[in-house]
């Protein structure tokens, strides 16, 4: 295997990784609130846990 078969495909993993990122960063920003609400549900249980 020859050093731009490599190349090729480590750029072809980060190019993958972006586009993870890329979904993750949107359904982020799509599930915005319902994330904050459950976070902040969350830390109000184990608030009261004490």
């Amino acid at each position: 295997m020859n050093k731009s078969y490599f190349r090729s495909r480590r750029g072809m993993e980060l190019v993958q990784v972006a586009i993870l990122v890329a979904i993750a960063i949107g359904l982020g920003l799509i599930f915005k609130s319902q994330i904050t609400d459950f976070v902040n549900n969350t830390f109000e249980g184990l608030g009261n846990f004490n």
